[in-house]
């Protein structure tokens, strides 16, 4: 029976460390079903789902801390489930820019929080030069959920923090390429 991992790995940004991540994950027998890598500044953030035998979960669980250690990374492990099927059926680019100021993203995810809307992705930066802020964020929804009153309240929202914003409907596809 698979069993799965959620394995963190932060530190300062470095080539190869990627690799070096990958590689034990298949050296452990453990098959990489989701990942995603960023960069914060000088720091490196990466985050994969990965799924194996115990003994290949086992193993990696063993193995991680030295390397960790000789990469000088700070990681966290999890064990969880598997995918769980959910009745999403239409997906959704969310995007806004404006000017900078406190509480802009915190309002925005509490809009879909309130809503019972999970975020599938979020990705939101300042330009520090500018003052501009803008984010990118995809929802699934299901049938239940009437679009135009969501864009409504969403617009009537970017009113109120004074930001520009949008929702569109996007490739479903387009969830699992960022």
């Amino acid at each position: 029976m698979s069993q799965y991992l959620v394995l963190t790995a932060i530190g300062a940004d470095r080539t190869g460390i990627v690799s070096e991540l990958t590689k034990l994950a298949c050296e452990c027998g453990c098959n990489i079903l989701d990942s995603r890598m960023a960069i914060f500044g000088e720091e490196f953030s990466f985050i994969m789902l990965l799924n194996g035998t115990n003994r290949a979960i086992n193993q990696i669980e063993l193995r991680l801390p030295a390397i960790a250690q000789k990469l000088d990374l700070l990681t966290m492990m999890k064990r969880t489930s598997g995918y769980k099927k959910r009745d999403l059926t239409k997906h959704y680019e969310v995007t806004y820019a404006g000017i900078d100021q406190p509480g802009v993203l915190k309002a925005v995810t509490a809009f879909f929080a309130a809503r019972k809307i999970d975020i599938s992705s979020l990705k939101s930066q300042i330009d520090i030069n500018t003052n501009q802020t803008r984010a990118h964020i995809l929802i699934a929804l299901t049938d239940k959920v009437s679009i135009t009153e969501l864009e409504n309240d969403f617009l009537q929202l970017c009113e109120q923090i004074d930001v520009q914003g949008c929702i569109k409907e996007v490739a479903s596809n387009l969830l699992n390429s960022l």
